[in-house]
């Protein structure tokens, strides 16, 4: 059964606070599995495309800063404007939340954000790209030369 947008957002307002609540207590690991649970109702949301997002929007005048950047955060292609307003407030602030907003309209201005990227919404018809090899996958002529200036002991006398 699907859930309704508003229990999602609900959902991920719920875990964006609850995250936040867990890193100041001194628990990554708990914050952690908050922010996977928010990150899910995310992508749920973001499942019924626009519709989806438009109903996250709402959460730009929840009265927690928190929740009002993360928001804005995941909607800053969708919402550019009304994002970045959140983002640019808070990001006159001191602590955390308001590091978080500067560092995400950092990320924005050099084109380097990509937590709901455009191709998304007309639903990839490409096939996964392959992963980039490991360094153990490449042949051997690829590796790069040992570098000299570390002081290696291969090669030296009594080393």
């Amino acid at each position: 059964m699907v859930k309704s947008l508003e229990k999602l957002v609900e959902e991920f307002a719920h875990h964006v606070q609850a995250q936040n609540e867990e890193i100041f207590k001194g628990d990554a690991r708990t914050g952690n599995k908050h922010a996977k649970k928010a990150l899910a109702a995310f992508m749920q949301l973001r499942s019924h495309g626009d519709v989806g997002r438009d109903a996250l929007a709402v959460l730009f005048s929840h009265p927690r800063m928190d929740v009002r950047v993360m928001a804005a955060v995941f909607l800053l292609r969708h919402r550019t404007a009304e994002a970045k307003a959140v983002l640019e407030e808070a990001a006159k602030g001191q602590g955390l939340v308001p590091f978080g907003a500067s560092e995400a309209l950092k990320r924005w201005k050099e084109g380097t954000w990509a937590l709901d990227p455009a191709e998304d919404d007309a639903g990839s018809s490409e096939e996964p790209r392959p992963a980039p090899p490991t360094k153990r996958s490449r042949p051997r002529t690829e590796r790069a030369e040992p570098d000299k200036r570390r002081g290696s002991k291969r090669g030296k006398r009594g080393g």
